[in-house]
């Protein structure tokens, strides 16, 4: 049996090499250059276009732009060795937060987590209140919202 080797990404290409690339269908795509310019075209603006529309959904409560941005890195990422390089230190910052909030006593977890979703009802306030309260939520929820500072 063959053994499989990791990409190398030590040579900084600008695009993955054919033998990193590990679909059969995008390594047919490479072997023809016309079809691969317009596919590395294709993966830039979808990449790009997720990469921008990060920042844009960002002030939205949730994860916001967050998941938006590792999508178009990892899109990207699936043609372009720059954008793989720093997708793989991303997730590398992602495991030690990961590893770092696991060793946290249990009350400082709690929080935590306390302190965000204040923080998301604050986001969801302040959209409020630039926004206006919606016409379509129940006659109850309005009332209450109203009854709120810069929501009356």
């Amino acid at each position: 049996m063959a053994e499989k080797t990791s990409p190398d990404r030590t040579d900084h290409n600008i695009t993955l090499d054919a033998q990193d690339d590990r679909w059969e269908w995008r390594r047919k795509i490479r072997a023809n250059p016309r079809k691969h310019l317009i596919y590395r075209m294709g993966v830039g603006v979808v990449g790009g276009l997720l990469l921008i529309a990060a920042p844009l959904t960002g002030w939205l409560p949730g994860p916001g732009g967050i998941p938006l941005f590792i999508l178009g890195l990892a899109v990207l990422s699936s043609e372009f060795e720059w954008a793989q390089r720093l997708l793989y230190r991303v997730k590398g910052w992602v495991f030690e937060f990961t590893a770092w909030t696991g060793k946290q006593p249990a009350w400082l977890k709690a929080l935590g987590t306390v302190a965000l979703f204040l923080c998301v009802l604050v986001a969801i306030w302040l959209y409020l209140a630039v926004l206006g309260v919606p016409g379509w939520l129940p006659d109850s929820w309005e009332s209450f919202l109203h009854k709120l500072p810069l929501l009356g």
